[in-house]
């Protein structure tokens, strides 16, 4: 006689995963390679992980300050604007040193592209959007 196939009995997890949910972070590959490319020196295992809690804080204020520009102002997305508003408020971006020079300055050419429009023959403009 043959045997009827039961189904197997699949437990259910009635709890989530014990873990915490984790916050983003920036890769610790990108904040070391980005200090050493700075400092032009050999760090310290110590000296880097204060480099690191440092930058934490660092992007998690400027990412509040962001969030509180874009309140105040009604919106609920975040744009340029607000972006050099805040690195006014930082003394990055002034009278005598525009967003773009710094953009110039420091950007790679691919990048600078996106970043700034570019009149092109026939004087068409490409703005990034």
């Amino acid at each position: 006689p043959l045997q009827q196939l039961q189904p197997k009995v699949v437990s259910k997890r009635l709890r989530t995963s014990q873990r915490k949910p984790r916050e983003p972070q920036i890769p610790r590959s990108l904040i070391k390679e980005a200090f050493r490319h700075f400092a032009k020196m050999p760090v310290t295992a110590d000296a880097f992980k204060i480099v690191e809690k440092c930058s934490e804080r660092y992007f998690m204020q400027l990412s509040d300050d962001l969030e509180a520009y874009t309140h105040h102002a009604g919106r609920k997305t975040v744009e340029p604007a607000d972006l050099e508003v805040l690195m006014r408020r930082q003394g990055l971006v002034t009278d005598q040193m525009p967003l773009n020079v710094l953009i110039e300055r420091h950007f790679p050419l691919q990048y600078r592209k996106l970043l700034i429009p570019v009149a092109v023959s026939g004087n068409k403009v490409i703005s990034s959007k």
